[in-house]
């Protein structure tokens, strides 16, 4: 009698085991939480047209273009100034070799040999430094007076590296230029004014020439 018993409950505890899980993968729908709204975002262009409109509507547009261009022409007539020059307190010179090795062969435009990779190649043996190239402080008027004894725009060039190239270019009839970036100035070597680089053979030398200031200093 017990054994029919528990063969009567056999398929009650097997379909109790077979019973179907629930899979936790599977998306369930749990309603509405809450309101919720469509994302939106604005259009950048249209953001950035609406705001141009307003500043020209209100006279801002202008008052900005003139600002922008009032700095353009402040930093043209006075570039910024070359970083680590100071006055020279001392005379030195020094020789600078400008001669290069070439990585790769040089043609010309017609195909002619120039150069060979691995060649030394020397500027100055083709074309020589056709002008000294002087080296001041453009605010100091005694470098610029300094300066100014190494002859015309056809035999000096005179090269500012802080001051306004404009402003004395009215003053002196002549051009004057500006080492923006220092890249000669950095390039030969220089930390101080007034300096003078100068062709010797197929060297160049450069030399910091102390001179006298204001107060009888040198």
């Amino acid at each position: 009698m017990r054994r029919v018993a528990l063969l009567a409950a056999l398929p009650v505890l097997v379909g109790a085991s077979s019973a179907p899980a629930v899979d936790p993968g599977r998306a369930v729908d749990h309603g509405q939480m809450g309101q919720t709204w469509p994302v939106i975002e604005p259009d950048l262009l249209s953001v950035i047209k609406a705001r141009l409109d307003d500043a020209k509507a209100t006279g801002k547009l202008d008052e900005l273009n003139q600002r922008f261009a009032d700095r353009v022409k402040q930093r043209v007539n006075r570039p910024v100034p070359v970083a680590g020059i100071g006055p020279a307190l001392e005379t030195r010179s020094w020789e600078f070799d400008p001669a290069i090795v070439v990585d790769n062969d040089i043609r010309d435009h017609k195909g002619n040999l120039i150069a060979v990779a691995g060649q030394r190649v020397n500027p100055l043996a083709a074309s020589g430094l056709s002008k000294k190239l002087v080296f001041v402080d453009g605010d100091d008027p005694a470098e610029v007076a300094w300066a100014m004894r190494f002859g015309s725009d056809q035999k000096a060039k005179i090269i500012f590296v802080d001051g306004s190239p404009f402003e004395l270019m009215k003053t002196h009839q002549r051009r004057f230029y500006f080492d923006q970036g220092g890249k000669l100035t950095g390039h030969f070597g220089i930390r101080h004014t007034p300096a003078l680089v100068e062709q010797r053979g197929e060297i160049l030398m450069v030399t910091e020439q102390a001179i006298a200031r204001r107060g009888g200093a040198s």
